[in-house]
């Protein structure tokens, strides 16, 4: 129903969605339903990417040897009216993906862009991560353990600014490709 909203009421609603679940619950999938209609019946343009292969696109235009930059790559992920970040937070947070995914997010909120995007991290804030010195086995393993949430994987500040850029969406269920598409059960 959120999806069938989201469609309806654009471009008038211009607030994102970020679709939150458990793997093969359907994100990927709805958010590509959501562009194609957009596209079809409001004539939209709509882009798509895989946030990990994004990454991996920028990454590859400080390659001498590749004829892009940056920004070749970046602007029509600025400029598209709608864009689907899928998989947000899938990879390793580091310094440079931090400041990478907020210039992505930031500049598509300040020029009142629409963001669709998926995650499999819970909305919630990022844990305090125990000191090391303080730290006995048990509490670091106890860490480990818990499910990192999108505030460990893109931070407080960008989960925050999602708040403000999107509506949530929790998507729950089973499994879709170990439920149906299983190669055990062809």
């Amino acid at each position: 129903m959120a999806a069938y909203r989201f469609v309806e009421e654009y471009p008038v609603d211009k607030a994102g969605l970020l679709l939150i679940g458990t793997i093969g619950v359907g994100k990927t999938h709805l958010a590509v339903g959501i562009i194609k209609e957009l596209i079809r019946s409001k004539a939209t343009p709509c882009l798509f990417y895989d946030y990990r292969e994004l990454l991996k696109q920028i990454q590859n235009s400080y390659n001498d040897t590749v004829k892009t930059t940056e920004l070749d790559v970046l602007r029509p992920v600025f400029e598209t009216e709608v864009l689907v970040l899928d998989e947000l937070g899938a990879a390793k947070p580091t310094e440079w993906v931090g400041d990478t995914v907020s210039l992505i997010l930031n500049t598509r909120y300040n020029d009142d862009r629409t963001t669709i995007i998926t995650t499999n991290y819970p909305n919630l804030v990022e844990r305090e991560r125990p000191g090391i010195a303080r730290t006995t086995s048990q509490e670091a393993a106890r860490y480990a353990s818990e499910k990192e949430t999108l505030g460990d994987r893109i931070g407080n500040r960008m989960r925050s600014r999602l708040h403000e850029m999107c509506r949530i969406v929790t998507m729950e269920g089973q499994d879709y490709r170990e439920r149906v598409k299983s190669a055990s059960f062809r």
